[in-house]
């Protein structure tokens, strides 16, 4: 059985329920990192998508890719029900999904230099000023993806907001060796996510790049010279506020 979504197939298939696995991450540690060994029961590549929402792209990725461990986080439980459920239906042993905030994850359950890829596909932007605070790319925020990822990894943004690419991509070289990407994704032409898919059928613009960690250097220093930079304070356009309530 194949899923659509918005006309758009859903990756993988549903597969007899006698395969189905459990894809629910559902403890943190409390105290300590974690144990991505445990987790899944091999040594791979890791992969995680903060804001993963109704887990398109990771299970995609995890279907395609299953040399590469997946984790999946989002801070709505409703979202990540979905997520778990089609993961499990499609027998996919190599992800997790769980509820959680990005930050929190990077800063207190990520080793350092343990991760292959990060990806954050549109963070949201808040349009209320009292809520630019809670803004997700920020110099802090960049630091701890710095710290997660090995040498060589990979850090993936993309968002339809233009003011909000405006100061990702003014801050993102600073980080990384930093690539604007251009046309559709060749793996997913129609989106990898849910709000993609809703945004090009709308005809909106896709701003997105990638990160290379080439050097990792002196964390104390990366953080220091990250307190002295910008925070995201660019004007949210309200426009594009009802795409939040579709995706």
């Amino acid at each position: 059985m194949i899923e659509k979504e918005f006309g758009v197939p859903f990756p993988g298939q549903i597969l007899d329920p006698t395969q189905w696995v459990q894809t629910a991450l559902k403890k943190f540690p409390e105290d300590g990192f974690l144990d991505f060994t445990a987790i899944f029961g091999r040594q791979a590549p890791i992969v995680i998508d903060l804001g993963c929402g109704n887990g398109r792209f990771l299970i995609q990725s995890a279907c395609s890719r299953p040399e590469f461990d997946h984790l999946g986080i989002d801070v709505l439980p409703v979202v990540i029900r979905y997520a778990r459920k089609r993961g499990n239906q499609r027998g996919l042993r190599n992800l997790r999904f769980a509820v959680g905030g990005a930050y929190e994850l990077l800063n207190r359950y990520i080793e350092a230099a343990s991760v292959q890829e990060i990806h954050c596909y549109h963070p949201q932007p808040y349009y209320d000023p009292k809520d630019v605070s809670k803004r997700l790319i920020t110099p802090q925020f960049l630091t701890l993806v710095v710290r997660s990822l090995k040498l060589g990894g990979i850090f993936t943004i993309q968002t339809d907001h233009p003011g909000y690419w405006e100061y990702i991509k003014n801050i993102m070289p600073i980080f990384f060796d930093w690539k604007e990407l251009t046309g559709t994704w060749p793996d997913s032409p129609r989106g990898r996510t849910r709000r993609e898919i809703i945004a090009r059928s709308k005809k909106l613009p896709i701003f997105r790049g990638i990160g290379t960690l080439l050097s990792i250097g002196n964390l104390d220093e990366i953080s220091e010279r990250a307190s002295q930079l910008k925070p995201p304070l660019f004007n949210a356009d309200r426009r594009l506020q009802e795409l939040d309530r579709l995706a």
